[in-house]
């Protein structure tokens, strides 16, 4: 869906610089926002490999298994529904973190997996299970403690504070988190 409305966005652009005599107009938007594109790769690329790294270091020496048994305790009440120990556990765990830091493209393959060892756990594999929904609320409005993209799009547009959104991020996120938490009980709750 979200396709069609971009896709009708840029023809209906087109049409209208055709229309008005603007056909210049499109050829210089397209180039500048090539440039644009290629340079913010360039700008986040490295901040984004630096985060990475670090993830896939702490990953790699089971830095993430450890957080992950610290955070078990909170995660068995957050997912009653799953074994304690199982997998899955360490996968959300491994999730939460990468979110927290900002790197969704860390969170990503952590989230798939995640979703992979709960559909273990699924008794009806054509629903999405409690702990799947549950996840799915966490993961999409988890707390984002430095919030790495957007300090470097900060810093790429030149801000002159460019980590001055780390603050209101962090309670931005947290309430977001917790009133998706309080929603995803409260509908459970009614659905049982």
């Amino acid at each position: 869906m979200v396709n069609k409305i971009w896709g009708f966005f840029i023809i209906s652009g087109i049409v209208f610089c055709f229309f008005t005599g603007n056909i210049k107009l499109i050829n210089d938007e397209i180039l500048n926002c090539t440039k644009s594109a290629i340079d913010m790769i360039f700008k986040i690329f490295p901040v984004m490999a630096l985060w990475l790294g670090i993830m896939q270091i702490a990953s790699s020496s089971g830095l993430l298994n450890i957080f992950a048994n610290k955070l078990s305790i909170l995660l068995t009440k957050i997912f009653p529904d799953i074994p304690y120990g199982h997998e899955s556990l360490s996968f959300i765990a491994s999730n939460i973190v990468a979110n927290m830091f900002g790197l969704g493209n860390a969170a990503t393959p952590f989230g798939l997996k995640a979703m992979e060892s709960l559909q273990t756990l699924n008794n009806k594999k054509d629903t999405a299970s409690r702990s799947m929904i549950t996840f799915l609320v966490l993961n999409t409005s988890g707390v984002t403690i430095i919030p790495t993209t957007i300090i470097s799009l900060r810093m790429m547009y030149k801000s002159i504070t460019p980590t001055a959104i780390v603050l209101p991020c962090i309670i931005a996120t947290s309430l977001s988190t917790i009133a998706g938490l309080i929603l995803d009980r409260i509908i459970s709750r009614r659905i049982k």
